[in-house]
């Protein structure tokens, strides 16, 4: 799908901005209205969750991402009440013909062939088409801001909103036209979608900040860092992944991205995997097997209580133990798998013994083994971070920004901060909804980023004159006539080489292969290396392909050659294809899925 071109000009005349972000554990939205932004960019309306029925903790800022489909395949329900309801159902016996999906967002990350017919595993191994499960999630949220806005008694129509999908500024180009068609199949009008990559929506958020919402770690305000011709690095920490990105504030108060996004899969649900293993080494593999299918609502009660407790843990611990709940159907589960008291067994178990105890349902471990369950993510995170900072397109760095749900954590806090003591680091006070709130301000004024960093070399796949010595024999074919080398990369634009917004790189030109031809196919490539040479080296891959149509230009193949150019500097690639004799514009569809 080529990407539509969004301009300010043609967002002036909608009267609303919605952002829907949806996140690897939690989800949520926000929107503001054209006149409320002129006056006050920060007047963003969110919503406000009530956390579930299983659970006495309240309000949330974002509801959990799961999706709840009944027996025929039908959505029911979404976050906190999709957990509650197919809890309620696992109590009575009558989840199994129900589909659930949880955290299934890093599946788009982690596939590297994704297609339309791709399909999730829900809890139970049952199946269904990736963009279905998707899509019922961006729906819900959608009809959630229409009723939210509605209830205003506002004149606003759906011709009037333009809605706004964040993105990991990781992700490759197959994810993100994945999801536009999520949104798509969800009802929302392409040419009111736009993407934002969340790191840069985090920063959007953050420069609109007052100096009393922008504090640094160490208590002093630090909006001096957002100052013209600063340079900062935003790390996004969410659940899924950690996306980071390095920004130079412009004197227009314009941004521009100085070194190419980047980032990996250590968001703060590998912190809950860190803690599930420890409870599978302290009670069994089987026995926590038996808990989570048998004992649903104790497990998300356990989960969430888990959740709330993470963001609280600091450096400084103290002697004295760390206590979780301990739900008693654990004990009733390794009964059953192992038929034994498991008070006494875990007793028995020199491991852990001194390291581990309880106290009534009270699980109570060592501090060391709750600093555990961080250092492996927290490492990989200030390793990547030495790695960006020691490059010197990043010379002159001054602060390092802090934002997404895992930002909120402490002991991640604490790793930044006294790995970096030469650099401010800034939290913000809504460091869980700067993405959020920031891509509503990136909907309103999508040009505040000016220029971004090509993470890939993008290229075509062409035929070129053989020239012995130069080419690989192996590589020589004959078309019409003539010595061809086959699979040669056509460089379009390099890897993190600088791209202003809408800039148009060097038109390359292209004809078919034999005169016949009524459509011709230009397959684009990606890879890792500034410079390949042939599509086939093991740093390229396959992007997709544009089909370009030909059947109506009836002259020799020679008046077929087209034109082909690429819009890169946007949050995603255009493409665009013209025949050079007539100077039409083809139309194109660049196709990443398959």
């Amino acid at each position: 799908m080529a990407s539509v071109p969004i301009v300010a000009s043609a967002l002036k005349t909608r009267l609303l901005v919605a952002a829907i972000d949806f996140g690897t554990t939690f989800s949520g939205y926000a929107y503001s209205f054209l006149s409320d932004f002129k006056t006050d960019p920060l007047k963003i309306h969110t919503q406000n969750w009530t956390t579930g029925s299983h659970s006495a903790h309240g309000m949330s800022l974002k509801t959990s991402t799961c999706v709840l489909f009944n027996e025929k395949r039908e959505f029911h329900s979404f976050g906190f009440e999709a957990e509650d309801v197919y809890t309620a159902l696992a109590v009575e016996d009558q989840h199994h013909e129900w589909y659930y999906f949880k955290q299934f967002k890093m599946y788009l990350y982690q596939n590297k062939d994704l297609r339309r017919e791709t399909v999730l595993y829900d809890d139970k191994g049952n199946t269904m088409p990736a963009i279905e499960v998707f899509a019922a999630g961006i729906g819900y949220l959608k009809d959630k801001v229409i009723e939210s806005i509605s209830k205003r008694q506002t004149e606003i129509t759906p011709n009037d909103i333009h809605w706004v999908l964040t993105v990991p500024a990781i992700w490759d180009d197959s994810a993100k036209q994945f999801m536009r068609e999520a949104a798509v199949y969800a009802g929302i009008d392409t040419n009111h979608l736009s993407l934002a990559l969340e790191p840069e929506a985090a920063s959007l958020f953050c420069k609109y900040l007052p100096v009393e919402k922008i504090i640094g770690v160490d208590g002093a305000p630090k909006i001096a860092s957002f100052a013209p011709g600063k340079k900062y690095l935003v790390l996004d920490a969410g659940g899924g992944t950690v996306d980071i990105t390095v920004h130079e504030t412009q004197e227009d108060g314009t941004v521009r991205e100085i070194y190419k996004a980047n980032g990996g899969p250590w968001g703060g649900v590998t912190i809950d995997e860190a803690f599930l293993k420890l409870l599978d080494d302290i009670a069994g593999r089987d026995t926590m097997e038996v808990f989570m299918n048998e004992y649903k609502e104790d497990h998300l009660s356990l989960v969430r209580d888990f959740e709330l407790k993470k963001k609280t843990f600091g450096p400084e611990l103290g002697d004295s133990k760390i206590q979780f709940r301990m739900p008693i159907n654990i004990h009733v589960a390794y009964s059953v798998v192992n038929g034994q008291d498991f008070r006494q067994s875990f007793m028995m178990n020199q491991d852990l013994k001194g390291d581990v105890t309880f106290t009534g349902d009270k699980l109570r471990v060592k501090p060391k083994q709750v600093l555990d369950l961080f250092q492996t993510t927290c490492v990989e995170i200030i390793n990547h971070l030495k790695d960006i900072l020691s490059k010197p397109e990043v010379a002159g760095v001054e602060a390092i920004l802090m934002v997404g749900g895992f930002s909120e954590s402490n002991m991640l806090q604490h790793y930044v901060k006294s790995s970096f003591p030469n650099l401010f680091v800034i939290i913000p006070e809504e460091a869980g909804l700067a993405v959020l709130k920031g891509a509503v301000i990136f909907g309103h004024n999508p040009n505040a980023i000016i220029s971004r960093r090509c993470k890939l070399t993008y290229g075509v796949k062409m035929y070129r004159t053989f020239e012995p010595g130069v080419h690989p024999p192996s590589k020589k074919v004959m078309r019409g006539g003539e010595a061809k080398c086959q699979g040669c990369f056509d460089v379009h634009v390099t890897t993190n080489e600088e791209v202003v917004l809408g800039q148009i790189f060097e038109t390359h030109s292209y004809c078919p292969i034999v005169a016949s031809a009524k459509a011709v196919g230009v397959k684009i490539y990606t890879s890792t290396k500034a410079k390949p040479l042939y599509v086939d080296e093991p740093e390229c891959t396959f992007l997709g392909e544009i089909d370009v149509d030909l059947s109506h230009i009836r002259d020799n193949f020679k008046d077929k050659k087209i034109l082909v150019h690429m819009k890169y500097g946007g949050t995603e690639l255009g493409v665009e294809a013209k025949v050079v004799k007539t100077g039409e514009i083809l139309k194109t569809t660049l196709n990443c899925l398959g």
